[in-house]
């Protein structure tokens, strides 16, 4: 009997769109834009903190002034003028580089995207933190990269993990093609690697001949001190750094860079040509425009406090509210919590009575590519306000006791797991991060 196919073309698709799929995150847009659902699952930066008139001066006085430049093709590599304004946002992480090292994007998932197809084939093993940033697992996927994840801890990924793991490969006679690491604020756990922890795992990388991409889209939101110095401003041969203005100025401007080595360098510009042909020169002139006449770091400062009191406001409703045995990450800066639940429960399973009880989040297991991260959820805080994600984190509480309930009428282990316990505020769940 003939199979009738839902997509005539299926058959005719690379091979390589078999491993696409739908984020977990995009795929709770529709539901969690809902007025009466809280949601504590989109990554969104909040830009009404944005001074929007003197934005609107800006991008007028730039169309007035410029909109003959701005409205044309520009180069594959990026803005001239951008690039150089880009040397002082990354000097605050340490980083000294030539205008030249700089690749322009259309935001710094591009540059990933840039990065995957220049090194990876089929096959290729990238090393990638557990849990990582879901984007991330999705352009290794489309490249059909083999993902093995890497353990992390309370100073972020471990050592000793990766030291394992590029053992494991040598024994199979592989070797990885790059190490995946968001040192600051990590998406989605928010851990932040300590000092220490940078330089040995830079030095663990450097032995093994290991290119390490750094993704660093939250550095300069931290709460407490100066931003944590890059990987790449200590070895910019081996590390590749991706930055981003869509956190520290607006997401919707698409500009993100990425920082290479010479030759590397020279090739995402050509893989960048074949792709876009040149990032917005209307984009990238308008955030140019924006560094040089208003007060940005100002604005990051604005940003960070407002972050904090929201970072508060989630850490205190889930130290009030969640039941015994629930335990999340206290983030020192950046937009994420990683909540693991008490044993038993499946925040997958759990999502629907979620969305039922009006609050959104996103479950663990879309920041994995092999399966793990069922009792675990992330929380994000950047974009509700402080009384809202109060309230949202209450229902949340509501739906994880009804849960603990279902699962202690049943019979499940999640009941039994409770006794004794009690709530938690840690730096990394524990073993169950990784």
């Amino acid at each position: 009997m003939a199979v009738t196919r839902l997509d005539p073309w299926f058959d005719s698709y690379a091979e390589r769109t078999h491993g696409m799929s739908a984020s977990v995150i995009r795929a709770l847009f529709s539901v969690a834009s809902r007025p009466e659902v809280v949601s504590l699952a989109g990554g969104m930066p909040y830009v009404q903190a944005l001074p929007l008139d003197a934005l609107a001066d800006t991008v007028q006085r730039l169309v007035r002034d410029r909109g003959a430049s701005a409205l044309q093709y520009g180069s594959g590599q990026g803005d001239v003028r951008l690039r150089e304004q880009i040397l002082e946002v990354v000097e605050k992480v340490g980083i000294s580089c030539h205008p030249d090292d700089i690749v322009v994007t259309c935001g710094s998932q591009m540059a990933l995207d840039l990065v995957t197809r220049v090194f990876c084939n089929p096959g290729d093993v990238v090393l990638v933190e557990a849990p990582s940033y879901v984007g991330a697992l999705g352009v290794f996927a489309s490249y059909q990269c083999e993902v093995r994840h890497i353990a992390m801890d309370s100073e972020g990924l471990a050592p000793d993990a990766l030291l394992a793991s590029l053992d494991e490969l040598t024994r199979q006679g592989r070797r990885a093609k790059l190490l995946y690491t968001i040192p600051s604020f990590q998406n989605p756990s928010g851990v932040t690697q300590s000092l220490e922890r940078r330089r040995a795992i830079l030095q663990i990388a450097q032995e093994a001949g290991l290119l390490v991409l750094e993704d660093d889209p939250y550095g300069l939101l931290g709460f407490e001190g100066e931003p944590p110095t890059a990987l790449r401003a200590w070895d910019d041969q081996s590390v590749i750094y991706l930055g981003s203005f869509s956190k520290t100025i607006a997401a919707g401007l698409r500009v993100g860079w990425a920082i290479a080595p010479h030759g590397v360098r020279e090739r995402l510009v050509l893989a960048a040509e074949s792709a876009v042909l040149c990032p917005s020169n209307f984009a990238q002139l308008t955030v140019s425009e924006y560094l040089a006449t208003q007060p940005w770091q100002e604005q990051i400062k604005a940003f960070v406090e407002l972050y904090r009191e929201r970072r508060d406001a989630l850490v205190q409703a889930l130290q009030a509210t969640m039941p015994m045995g629930t335990t999340w990450t206290v983030p020192q800066g950046g937009f994420y919590s990683w909540v693991t639940l008490p044993p038993g429960l499946d925040a997958t399973a759990m999502l629907p009575r979620a969305i039922s009880g009006r609050v959104a989040y996103v479950p663990g297991t879309g920041f994995f590519a092999d399966g793990q991260g069922a009792r675990q959820l992330r929380l994000s805080y950047c974009y509700p306000e402080p009384a809202r994600i109060t309230e949202g984190v209450r229902r949340l509480g509501v739906v994880v006791e009804e849960e603990l309930a279902l699962q202690e009428t049943f019979g499940s282990p999640a009941a039994a797991g409770q006794s004794g316990g009690s709530k938690a505020q840690v730096a990394v769940p524990g073993p169950e991060i990784g």
